[in-house]
């Protein structure tokens, strides 16, 4: 195994330890900045982690990205909203993103930051408070108030092709790792005219 692949895969595994997810141990998310695309392999300087290869199968797409805000967000729309707790027990949102209608709704770990959850939900509600906006998200088998406070990253993926991975781009891939520690692209977002991928 290659000292790079191996630092990614215990990374993106140590991000998401100590809770329980329905994610293959064997799907990491890179996030990063391009530094070389030859139209098969994406070579990435990824974040805390430094110099990798992920290989992009020709049948996979790629995703651009167009800027997203609270302005855009209608009753009923289904948003992927990472949260994190705050030391008051509030849920807080670090990143707000539209996800496709019949995407599958619930809760699980994510790893953009440490104790991180994912909610994919519709949203039910939403109102203005003395810190930012709250957002009342149903996934299905319940609901969630989360406080988006001014600033907070969001983005909107949209379709992109291989001619926008670039070196410099900022890049988020969603990699399998195979037998060989290989690392596949399953899903690829890239920046598009300096809008970056905030997931």
């Amino acid at each position: 195994m290659s000292s790079p692949l191996f630092r990614v895969f215990l990374l993106l595994l140590a991000l998401a330890a100590g809770a329980a997810t329905a994610q293959s141990p064997q799907r990491v998310n890179i996030r990063g900045t391009v530094t070389a695309f030859d139209g098969k392999t994406i070579s990435v300087d990824a974040r805390g982690v430094g110099p990798v290869q992920v290989a992009l199968p020709e049948a996979v797409s790629v995703a651009g990205t167009k800027a997203f805000s609270l302005a855009d967000v209608k009753p009923g729309m289904v948003l992927g909203v990472t949260t994190v707790k705050r030391a008051d027990g509030a849920t807080v949102a670090i990143d707000v993103r539209p996800i496709p209608a019949t995407a599958s709704l619930g809760l699980s770990p994510f790893d953009l930051a440490p104790g991180a959850t994912m909610t994919n939900a519709a949203l039910e509600g939403q109102a203005v408070s003395a810190d930012g906006s709250e957002l009342v998200l149903n996934y299905k088998s319940g609901t969630v108030k989360v406080l988006v406070p001014p600033g907070t990253p969001m983005s909107q993926a949209v379709p992109g092709n291989r001619s926008d991975i670039k070196a410099g781009e900022t890049i988020f891939i969603s990699a399998l790792v195979g037998d060989d520690n290989k690392l596949t692209a399953a899903r690829v977002q890239v920046s598009t005219n300096g809008v970056k991928p905030t997931q």
